[in-house]
């Protein structure tokens, strides 16, 4: 591994080929089962890059399965994830061969980080799997390479001669593989068993890839499990890993990980409580509720609820004005000595005066557990059942949400998809403005951070103002 902060790699080194054909490009298909290892020099920073980009395209891969999305509706919402995240092009125009291999290099590199940080317990190997395997259907059923790429690796399957599937129905070209290879196909009678053999129809072909690319992951995922204890002595890389493994149960925060409230709408303190009402996420909704009635927060709780209004627009100005406020039963030198300089601090005014991030739903689910008399955490984790439905009609009863919705939230939280509650969650109060089920909180992207979701929803607050604005032009002389 290299430390360099950047690694430049000459242009010529595209020569060299991992599958032998004779394209120029080092990675000449799309499509790729991961055979080899990449062998480059790797820096750290692009280490994790690679690694973070196609975590967030696999964790909403896992959000999908959560939301019963159909696999066209998946593909669609997956196409705008990957634009942003995993470019990943079929075949670019003339002289975009380096464009190609830089795309798929990364791809290559962030599948073995993953496979690193996801090799450690069945459980985790399954769901990487899973979406691993979803991710290649999705390009192979795009993929217009795909022959040459098939082509290019033996799947052991031999085409049925005529006399063989002389009788067959429906008609056509069939591959002879042996049953155990496709039991997906076998159990939903969609093959032809013969003395031992299935015969598989030429429609059904990408069943015989997806099981192979699975069972070859497998496989591979089991070696790397074995030969991980060699990576321990490594400090820069075992807690990235271990950040990284835990990516599926909050999916993974992208701009607002490094959002600064520069980038946000000015807040004011007396805005606050209009704003916790419309457009606060459970989790810091609760800890409004919970500062107005104690009139104090405990320590947590107040880091939490503060870099989440510093990332909002609340300035340091009018944040010391809030706190004040809310921490009423307080005199002023008690205020002033014992939370003031925790104020300035979490805006980077103080001590080593660093610029704090607003915590991600995957922090906030992992770190600094709430014990009895916190606030602080995530209310579809750390409530109990009956506490969190009755908190979020409560919450969010005048925004559409009613006791009919409860069964499919509880059941997204029981199976311990709560980022993909809080997305539900979000559709059903933001129905008014237009958003349906399936939309999350745009391009079908589910709830990752808290200040996204408020983001979203004084946006669209903004989109429905204008509209019944506009609506309201008078034309006079007429």
């Amino acid at each position: 591994m290299q430390s360099k902060t950047e690694l430049r790699r000459p242009r010529q080194d595209v020569k060299v080929g991992i599958v032998q054909t004779h394209s120029n490009l080092k990675y000449p298909f799309r499509l790729n089962f991961y055979d080899k290892p990449p062998i480059d020099d790797i820096t750290i920073e692009e280490f994790e890059t690679c690694a973070l980009n196609r975590l967030r395209v696999l964790a909403e891969i896992e959000a999908s399965y959560a939301r019963n999305r159909t696999f066209e509706e998946l593909k669609t919402v997956m196409k705008v994830i990957c634009d942003k995240y995993l470019q990943l092009h079929v075949s670019g125009r003339d002289g975009d061969d380096y464009v190609l291999d830089e795309q798929r290099r990364k791809d290559h590199i962030g599948h073995f980080v993953l496979r690193l940080a996801f090799c450690r317990s069945e459980e985790l190997r399954r769901r990487f799997i899973k979406a691993e395997t979803t991710l290649f259907k999705i390009r192979f059923d795009e993929d217009t390479t795909k022959e040459a790429f098939l082509g290019s690796r033996n799947f052991d399957w031999t085409l049925a001669t005529a006399e063989e599937v002389q009788g067959f129905d429906p008609p056509g070209k069939y591959y002879k593989v042996k049953w155990t290879r496709v039991p997906d196909l076998v159990e939903k009678r969609r093959v032809v068993l013969k003395g031992g053999m299935a015969y598989v129809p030429s429609t059904e072909q990408m069943s015989i890839v997806l099981q192979e690319f699975q069972s070859h992951l497998e496989r591979d995922l089991e070696m790397t499990a074995k030969a991980l204890p060699r990576l321990d002595e490594d400090t820069r890389i075992v807690p990235l890993l271990d950040n990284l493994s835990k990516g599926f149960l909050a999916g993974v925060s992208s701009e607002w990980s490094n959002a600064s409230a520069a980038s946000a709408d000015a807040l004011t303190a007396d805005m606050v409580d209009e704003m916790a009402y419309k457009h606060f996420p459970a989790c810091m909704r609760n800890l409004h509720t919970c500062l107005r009635r104690d009139k104090h927060l405990k320590h947590f709780g107040r880091l939490q609820y503060g870099l989440f209004l510093k990332i909002l627009g609340l300035s340091i100005e009018e944040a010391l004005v809030f706190w004040r406020k809310s921490f009423s039963k307080l005199q002023d030198d008690k205020f002033n000595k014992e939370y003031r300089y925790n104020i300035r601090h979490s805006y980077g005014l103080e001590g080593k005066r660093a610029n704090y991030a607003a915590k991600s739903c995957q922090q906030i689910l992992m770190s600094d557990q709430p014990g009895p008399g916190d606030s602080h955490g995530c209310p579809y984790r750390h409530f109990s059942p009956d506490n969190l439905q009755s908190a979020l009609l409560t919450m969010y009863g005048e925004h559409g949400l009613t006791s009919t919705d409860m069964p499919e939230i509880m059941s997204t939280v029981k199976a311990g998809h709560y980022h993909v509650a809080c997305t539900r969650v979000f559709e059903l109060t933001h129905a008014r403005q237009g958003v349906k089920k399936g939309d999350g909180v745009g391009d079908g992207e589910s709830v990752t951070h808290p200040n996204q979701y408020a983001a979203r929803s004084r946006e669209l607050e903004k989109k429905a103002e204008s509209k019944d604005g506009d609506g309201d032009v008078v034309m006079q002389g007429a």
